[in-house]
């Protein structure tokens, strides 16, 4: 018997309960339940509770059967159906502190258990609808959010994998780009350092060149001055000189003055070469400084480049940080793969076990069924010979209950030939005592 915290309740009470959740049931149902029957209201208390039910579960035991490539599957769906069913009855029936409900109690049903089963489940309905529906109602709701949740994830994983394949193949397809770029760059990187040594020495030139310019230039004016100076002081003495103070002295005079246009011309002939110098010098400046400028330009398009170049490595770099978080994305979903996989196949594992062990039960059952036939048919032959056993102790009966009639009859028939004398005598004795009383004068009281 059930033992448990709950009140047992009578046919009325679960009559009427059963009615609040339009469940109908007579108490002839109750008196003298049936496998059917039990099943249906035991499968309606725990819909009220998990809303399972047969039509809950058909389609997840179909797709288990699928997934299984069993044979027969019509024969093993009603076999898990209620496998699945009794499993959730039996946590549902420890739930209502009844620790000792089993197949029995649905296949074999007794009528006080029965009573007391429905007790069990309709505290415990009342119990969770009195105190549990929030709880259940904001559990259900997480659960209907975290399987909206899941099969987001499953897009988002999908979408990702998606995404992660453009991304490989697009690294795949860009990888000898980036290769070449990389070659690119490490050349760029070496010519631009030697542009650099060479800029630096340019612009060291230049500045040589410059203060050579500045100085050649003081020196020009310089010289100028002192031709100016030495113009008049050449005039101060032609000046001087036409004074005529001797002969001898001015053709002193004039060949000093002839020497001296002779130096000029000499000096004036190595102005006019320096002059050439400078100016081939300045023209080699303004093409240095051309090339100066051309080189500072291809420094800033090549730092325009580098700069590119380093925007493309930095997104490189986050392609390459979301390529290894997908990766890890990747490999978590991986592992969750592989525990969903290991979880199927332990499923799979147990389906075989019931299965196999279905198929032994089917054996052993084929087995009884044979052994019953075969008790069966021995027990007709059985019932034959006793038929024709009470056949004929009942003829037996039939003469014997004859030959009572007769024997009463007989019995009757004496019986009353006796009490006919028996009342002779009697009269003939109340005759003779009156007779005697009256001769002998005494009082007769008759009884």
């Amino acid at each position: 018997m059930a033992k448990g915290i709950f009140p047992q309740m009578s046919i009325p009470d679960i009559i009427n309960a059963l009615a609040g959740w339009s469940i109908s049931v007579s108490p002839e149902q109750l008196k003298s339940p049936t496998p059917d029957f039990v099943e249906g209201v035991y499968c309606a208390c725990l819909q009220q509770v998990t809303d399972l039910s047969h039509d809950s579960i058909r389609d997840p035991v179909q797709n288990a059967l699928n997934a299984s490539q069993a044979e027969d599957k019509d024969l093993y769906a009603s076999a898990l159906t209620s496998n699945i069913i009794l499993y959730h009855l039996t946590r549902f029936a420890k739930a209502a502190r009844v620790d000792d409900f089993n197949s029995r109690d649905v296949f074999s049903p007794e009528r006080e258990r029965t009573i007391v089963l429905l007790s069990a489940f309709i505290n415990f309905v009342k119990f969770t609808e009195q105190y549990c529906d929030t709880f259940l109602k904001d559990l259900r709701e997480r659960s209907d959010a975290i399987i909206i949740q899941r099969d987001s994830v499953t897009n988002q994983l999908n979408d990702i994998r998606g995404q992660f394949d453009e991304l490989s193949s697009r690294i795949a397809k860009d990888k000898p780009t980036c290769e070449k770029l990389n070659a690119e760059n490490t050349a760029l990187s070496s010519t631009m350092l030697m542009t650099k040594d060479a800029q630096t020495k340019a612009v060291r030139d230049v500045e040589q060149y410059k203060a050579d310019r500045n100085e050649l230039m003081n020196r020009k004016a310089s010289e100028v001055l002192n031709s100016e100076i030495k113009t008049l002081e050449d005039s101060i003495q032609r000046t001087r000189a036409r004074i005529v103070q001797s002969p001898e002295r001015i053709k002193k005079t004039i060949s000093i003055m002839s020497n001296t246009a002779i130096e000029d011309k000499k000096t004036v002939a190595m102005h006019e070469s320096k002059s050439r110098d400078l100016q081939a010098k300045i023209n080699a400046l303004h093409n240095i400084e051309k090339d100066v400028r051309g080189c500072i330009e291809q420094i800033q398009s090549i730092e325009r480049e580098v700069q590119s170049l380093e925007l493309s490595q930095k997104s490189l770099g986050e392609l390459r940080y979301h390529l290894e978080e997908k990766v890890i994305e990747r490999n978590e979903l991986c592992s969750r793969q592989e525990r969903v996989n290991d979880q199927l196949a332990n499923a799979k594992l147990k389906l075989e076990r019931a299965q196999k062990h279905a198929e032994d039960k089917k054996t052993s059952s084929q087995k009884t069924i044979v052994r019953l036939q075969q008790e069966y048919n021995e027990m007709v032959v059985e019932r034959r010979e006793n038929d024709k056993q009470i056949e004929d102790v009942r003829d037996e009966a039939n003469q014997v209950e004859a030959n009572m009639h007769e024997h009463l009859k007989k019995s009757e028939a004496e019986l009353n030939e006796l009490l006919a004398e028996y009342w002779k005598l009697r009269y003939e004795t109340d005759i003779y005592m009156e007779t005697l009383a009256n001769k002998l004068n005494m009082r007769v009281i008759s009884e």
